[in-house]
This record gives C-alpha cells, sequence and structure tokens, in this order.
C-alpha cells in the first residue's frame, strides 16, 4: 500500500510540475493567435481572427475562410481557406478596408474564390504572431507567411505539378491588376472599404514572385481576359503559372502602400530587402519578443501564462499605423478626411468606447512612445477632418456613443506625455464638447440639450440617451482635469467640473439606479431595469449604473452608503440573467454571452460593466473585488479557439485581464491612480520604458490563495486600495502576502479609498 501511494504521489508531483510554465525568454511562444476565433454572429468567444503581424503594423495577413466582405474572415470551424488575405480590420462588426487575397492552386486553372478554396485542417496549422502555416489539401501546397510593418513574406511548397498556380485577388468594390511577367511582377490595387467615406482611397500592393512565370492572365469577375494582362473592374484579378517539381518553394515578397505604387515599392525595399524568408520570421520574432518582453510573469501555470501573452498580444495591434515614410524618410500619410497625401503621424481602427477604459491606460503605462505617436495622429485626425474620431476605421465611423476621445486625450497628458501639440488638442475636445458633429459619432449627439438640462432626454428621438448623458459627464471630468492641468482659468473649466456632476439627474432614488428621464424632468416609464439598449448602449441599467468612473463616492452617497452600495454591488452576481430584448427585437450575442456565463447580471463580454469588479474598493470591502476579479480571469478567459466571453474589442477585454493579472486597473482613467485588486502570478516584472521596475511578488499565489494578507511597496506597509501611476514610474518592488481568506482588516478606512471627485466620505 506505501508503495502504491509513493507512486501515485510521484505521478501527482510529476502531473503538477508540469502545468508549470517555464522561463523563457520566448513569451511569442506562448501566444495562440487562434484564442477568440470560435465565433459567429450571434455568439462571440472574441470576434478574432489570427492577425499574423508586427506591433501595430499598418498591415495585418490572416487565412481567409469567410466569402469576400464576411467580417467573419476567419472562423475555428471552417474547414476551407479561400485565401491569405492582407486585412485592416478591427473588428467584424466593423468590417475592413484596402483587402486583398493570395492563393496557390494546382491542377486546373481556379481563381474564382469558391473554385480555389482548400480543405485544411487544424492539426495541420501552425499560427504564431510572427508567422503562419497550414496546409492547403486540395492543393498539396504548404502556405508560409511572415510579416513586416508594411510588408510581408510568403512561401509556397508545391508539389510536381505542370499545373501549378498563384492567384493574386484585388477584390470587388472596383480594384485594378497588372502583370508584369518579364520583371516577375504583378501590381494593382482596391478601393474596397466599409465605413464612412474615403475620397481617393486606394491600396496600393506590388507582388514579387522568384519563379519566372510560363502563364500570366488578368481576370475579372469570373471572366479571363484574353488580350490583355491589365484589368481595371468592378472586381480584378491576376493568375501566374508555371510547373513545379515536388518540394519546390515558390517565394514572393509583397508590401502595399495607402498613397501609390512607387511608395510600395519602397515599403517593399526598406522592409524586406534582399532578406530571405528565415531572415524576415526571424527579425519579426524578435520584434514580438522584445515588445512583450516589457512584461515578465513567473510562477503562474502553463495556461495562465498561454492566456496571459496572448492576451498582451492582442492589445498590441490597435490602433494600427497608417503612416509611411516617404523617400526622403519624412513621415506621411493618406488622409481619409481630404484625400490627399499629408504630413506626419496617422492611426486608425479603433473606438474609443471601448479603449479608453483599459487599452490606452495599458499604452500609456506600458509603451507611452506608441501613444505619444497617436497622440500627435489624433492631432492630424482634427487637422484634416475637423474632429477627433470616436470610431476610426480609419475615418469617422458612424457608430457607437460618447465623446470618450476626451479621455484618451486627457489621459495620456497627465500620465506624463510630452511634446506634441496639447494645446491644439485641447481645443479639440472643447470643440467636440460643445457640439454635435457631421454624425451622431463625433461631437455630442444631443449637446445642446445636455448643456441646457443636464442630461440627454428620453423623449426627444436621441436613442442611447442615458449612456450619452453618462459617458458625457465623466468626458467632462477629464476636459476639466486637462485643462487644470494646463494652466487653463477656472471661468473657462468650472463649467467642465460641474457638468462632471450630470450623472446625478439620472440616478432614480426608488430604484437606486440609473434611468432615463423625459425632457420635463420625469423619469420614463415603463421602467424595466433588465432593458437593454433603449436609454442604454449594449447593456441595461444594472450594467450601465455604474459608470460613475470619476465619482464612485458621489454614486455611494447617491445609494445610501457603503454598507447599500455594496448590497447593490453583490446584487449583480445574485441577480438571475434574465433580459429584456424587446429594443433590439431579438437576442443580440452580448445578450446572450451574459445570460450563458453564469455569473448573474454581470456581463463581462461587454465593455459597460467591466471596472465595477473594481468598485467594492470604495466601499471597504476589497477582498470580494480580489474573489470576483480572479474567478473572472479564471472562467472568462483561456487561450483556446472559444476563449472569450464576448467581442475582444481592439484590445479592451484582453487589456482588462493583464491588469487584473498585475493585481491594478485604471477604473478613472484621466487620473494617476490604479485600483487594487490582486495578481494573478507568483511573480510579476514590469520594465517601464524609462528603464525602471515594477515588481510584484506574490510568492505564496496559487488558486485558492487569491486574497491580500499583506502589502508593501519598497519595504513599508502599505495600506491604500490604489497605486499612483507617478509613483510607478519611479519603480518599486512591492510585496504580496497571499492567503485563502479575506483580510477584512486591510483597506477598510476612508482614507484607504482610491479618488473620487466628491472626496472620500
Amino acid at each position: 500500500m506505501k508503495i502504491i501511494f509513493s507512486a501515485l504521489l510521484v505521478a501527482w508531483s510529476a502531473c503538477t510540475y508540469a502545468q508549470q510554465a517555464e522561463k523563457t525568454n520566448s513569451p511569442v511562444d506562448y501566444i495562440n493567435p487562434l484564442m477568440g476565433t470560435a465565433s459567429k454572429p450571434d455568439l462571440s468567444n472574441g470576434n478574432t481572427y489570427p492577425a499574423i503581424a508586427l506591433p501595430w503594423g499598418m498591415n495585418t495577413w490572416t487565412p481567409q475562410t469567410g466569402k469576400m466582405g464576411d467580417g467573419w474572415q476567419y472562423t475555428y470551424d471552417a474547414d476551407k481557406i479561400r485565401g491569405f488575405k492582407q486585412t485592416h480590420q478591427p473588428s467584424p462588426w466593423m468590417n475592413d478596408y484596402g483587402q486583398f487575397a493570395i492563393m496557390p492552386v494546382t491542377g486546373h486553372l481556379r481563381f474564382d474564390q469558391d473554385e480555389r478554396a482548400s480543405w485544411f485542417s487544424h492539426k495541420s496549422e501552425t499560427a504564431k504572431p510572427y508567422y503562419y502555416s497550414v496546409f492547403l489539401a486540395d492543393a498539396d501546397v504548404t502556405t508560409e507567411i511572415t510579416p513586416t510593418e508594411r510588408a510581408a513574406q510568403f512561401r509556397f511548397t508545391f508539389p510536381k505539378s505542370d499545373s501549378s498556380f498563384i492567384v493574386i485577388d484585388a477584390f470587388n468594390k472596383a480594384s485594378y491588376i497588372k502583370v508584369l511577367p518579364k520583371e516577375g511582377k504583378i501590381i494593382g490595387y482596391s478601393t474596397r472599404y466599409s465605413r464612412g467615406k474615403m475620397p481617393n482611397f486606394k491600396n496600393y500592393f506590388v507582388v514579387y514572385i522568384d519563379k519566372p512565370f510560363t502563364l500570366a492572365k488578368a481576370w475579372h469577375g469570373k471572366t479571363i481576359a484574353q488580350d490583355s494582362l491589365e484589368i481595371t473592374s468592378a472586381h480584378s484579378g491576376a493568375v501566374i503559372g508555371f510547373k513545379t517539381s515536388k518540394g519546390e518553394k515558390v517565394h514572393l515578397k509583397v508590401a502595399s502602400s495607402f498613397i501609390s505604387f512607387d511608395q510600395a515599392e519602397l515599403n517593399l525595399k526598406r522592409e524586406l530587402g534582399n532578406d530571405s524568408f528565415d531572415v524576415t520570421c526571424q527579425k519579426a520574432k524578435a520584434v514580438w519578443n522584445k515588445t512583450l518582453s516589457r512584461i515578465k510573469v513567473e510562477g503562474g501555470t502553463i495556461d495562465q501564462t498561454r492566456t496571459f501573452y496572448s492576451c498582451m498580444y492582442r492589445t498590441l495591434f490597435f490602433p494600427n499605423k497608417l503612416y509611411e515614410f516617404n523617400a526622403q524618410n519624412q513621415i506621411v500619410h493618406y488622409s481619409p478626411y481630404n484625400g490627399k497625401t499629408m504630413p506626419g503621424y496617422l492611426f486608425g481602427g479603433t473606438g474609443f468606447w471601448d479603449t479608453f477604459r483599459a487599452l490606452y491606460p495599458f499604452l500609456n503605462l506600458v509603451y507611452p512612445s506608441i501613444n505619444k505617436e497617436m497622440q500627435e495622429g489624433l492631432i492630424n485626425d482634427y487637422k484634416e477632418g475637423g474632429w477627433l474620431p470616436e470610431w476610426s476605421s480609419p475615418g469617422y465611423a458612424d457608430i457607437m456613443v460618447g465623446n470618450n476621445s476626451a479621455s484618451v486625450v486627457a489621459e495620456a497628458y497627465l500620465k506624463g506625455l510630452r511634446g506634441y501639440d496639447i494645446n491644439t488638442l485641447y481645443d479639440a475636445l472643447v470643440h467636440g464638447a460643445n457640439n454635435e458633429g457631421p454624425i451622431s459619432a463625433t461631437g455630442r449627439y444631443g449637446v445642446k440639450y445636455y448643456n441646457e438640462l443636464g442630461y440627454v432626454p428620453y423623449d426627444v428621438k436621441i436613442d442611447e440617451n442615458a449612456a450619452r448623458t453618462l459617458e458625457y459627464a465623466y468626458d467632462d471630468f477629464a476636459i476639466y482635469q486637462l485643462g487644470k492641468a494646463l494652466g487653463k482659468p477656472a471661468s473657462e473649466i468650472e463649467v467642465y467640473k460641474k457638468r462632471s456632476q450630470n450623472y446625478r439627474n439620472l440616478f432614480d432614488p426608488s430604484t437606486g439606479l440609473m434611468r432615463g428621464k423625459n425632457k420635463d424632468g420625469s423619469f420614463q416609464t415603463p421602467f424595466n431595469p433588465f432593458k437593454w439598449g433603449d436609454a442604454f448602449t449594449e447593456g441595461n441599467s444594472w450594467h450601465y449604473s455604474w459608470s460613475v468612473f470619476h465619482d464612485v463616492q458621489g454614486l455611494i452617497n447617491l445609494m445610501g452608503g457603503k454598507q447599500k452600495f455594496v448590497t447593490k454591488l453583490d446584487s449583480v452576481f445574485s441577480l438571475p440573467p434574465v433580459f429584456d430584448d424587446s429594443y433590439y427585437g431579438g437576442v443580440i450575442h452580448e445578450i446572450r454571452e451574459m445570460q450563458i456565463a453564469n455569473m448573474g447580471q454581470y456581463a463581462h463580454g461587454n465593455q459597460p460593466i467591466q471596472h465595477m469588479i473594481y468598485l467594492y474598493n470604495y466601499a471597504g470591502q476589497p477582498w470580494k473585488t480580489q474573489y470576483w476579479a480572479r474567478e473572472t480571469m479564471n472562467r472568462m478567459y483561456k487561450a483556446t479557439p472559444d476563449g472569450y466571453c464576448g467581442d475582444e474589442d481592439n484590445g479592451q477585454t484582453s487589456a482588462w485581464y493583464v491588469f487584473s493579472a498585475m493585481g491594478f486597473y485604471p477604473v478613472t482613467p484621466a487620473s494617476d491612480q490604479y485600483v487594487l485588486g490582486a495578481p494573478l502570478f507568483k511573480k510579476l516584472t514590469l520594465t517601464l520604458e524609462n528603464g525602471k521596475q515594477v515588481i510584484i511578488n506574490a510568492p505564496a499565489n496559487n488558486d485558492q490563495n487569491r486574497y491580500v494578507q499583506t502589502f508593501s511597496i519598497n519595504g513599508k506597509a502599505y495600506s491604500p486600495n490604489w497605486l499612483s501611476h507617478q509613483a510607478l514610474q519611479k519603480g518599486a518592488v512591492i510585496n504580496i502576502g497571499m492567503g485563502s481568506a479575506p483580510n477584512k482588516e486591510r483597506g477598510t478606512m476612508d482614507k484607504d479609498f482610491p479618488f473620487s471627485l466628491s472626496g472620500k466620505n
């Protein structure tokens, strides 16, 4: 019996050890780019695609399983690949722009997207951020891709065949192609885009193939052109062919530009030069590891480490670079606002309604220099288009609510970014806060009502009015904070401080929740706090009632004090997942994701409530934040195809995880503070851009020990429920004692609570 027990103990120890992540100098290899790809329109497990690109790169490549124009361009349950697509898509709901695809074919000449499609298996697929490979069964071809910021290399391994082809598809909605056989080159452009207005838009591309063509054709629609290798049509493409021997490798170098063919050539020469496929791959891997190495985690399981770096990967794409370097090495960009080539930085592909919450705070903490470029890009958005974008795709997209550019701009400056024209950005914020834009998603829709009444009324045919009011109030706080930091006169900025209290106008004492209000001052009736949409955006009153990021104490006071506030927070998790979908006329995917999560009314798959878990810290019960943050990380995230619990949304939902794993979260982005949770790993080392390190030690951390017992910074006991951004910039060693039972003494005093505009009591 002893022998059997000893053997079992050894086996158990081996299994336990095997689950621990080993130390690695290559964090990129923990990443699963397929995380979140098992999605569909009525149920999102991330709505992601495998993004083969460099951090913030202008172009991304992905295998394309969906039909041309389908926002779900890659889904895990698909079994055929139609092409390998250059994409700029931020989400399936926003769709894509400037896309084109490349596909190898053998046997019969097939260029139509359905006819050329090939069966594939995930068993013969390798997906890494810097490298993608898949075996195309019908063609008997292995495709490999490796990226740079504006270019890429392909390597096709062909079978023995007299009829091997490569198809270039410039997509529909007007495109151009030209085959140049003597140069081994194909050029073309796509004009396809999905959102807004984009004058003179073209994505120019150039493809070099290192094997001479024995066949060259241009095509349009479903017809091969008989007499021309140059086509401009609604849907243009090219196909080239040759004989191949078994195992023969054919290489492609591809680059593109939003400016011109010459610029595309320049991008190719600069970024690929004479590099082999393997050299480009090694360089791409090195870039990823250097970028990811800002955060090193130790002492977690393999699953936790994979999930952490897979989430971190998703935070490093959007907004993506739209700028290029011209022949004089000057930074220039195509302007989606005036259709011209303009000087300076530009970025696109993000919605501030999502990303102001955690993605931009993450950049400000870990990668401030790229956000400085993004702030300069925002200046150009304003100068060229007259407004700051709230959803750039890559110009103004008329979707979502709020004026959250205020938070993105204010936070960057408040967190220490300098060296750009902040006064122009401040002017842009003031302009946006006091005017309606040409579309509802720029400026402030309903601003006249908001400024006069202190809220956007429910009964004036402005949809999602309560959500707008609550977000405008926080945005006003952000403008006030920035104005104060810039030394603007009180006579100019006090109005924003006053308007930041407008959230109070929607608080209904009879329910203790936020509620739409009519123009005459009466609350909307009937009122169902479980009704999604209507007065709110992709959520209900139980989700949006916490959207007072800047004045949680003010909300606590409205709700009747700390205990009633905590009881209300608890109710979010204890209520049943009931819903009223009548505003939408059916169950939208965000509703379904809440319903199936088994966390009551907590809808982590969408943004409005993601900060709510951290609000226990403002009412003296931080251990509940520690419990629910860990519970959400454990239940809602995994580095698998179904690994998210809703739309990933341009890095925001991933940034929540990365922050929470570090042990803190930016509840109020336009402030200096991060609100504490509890770390996920035994050790985490954050190397800041200034070279300082923040080391977070929690050696007793494990799945049972999720509660903070003791907390010290640089050897001194620390009781507040928040960390200072400015203090972290100096570097710190944080030691956290963890235990299996809540410590109900630490962080319970008013002096320990995080910032609120109304004070701490």
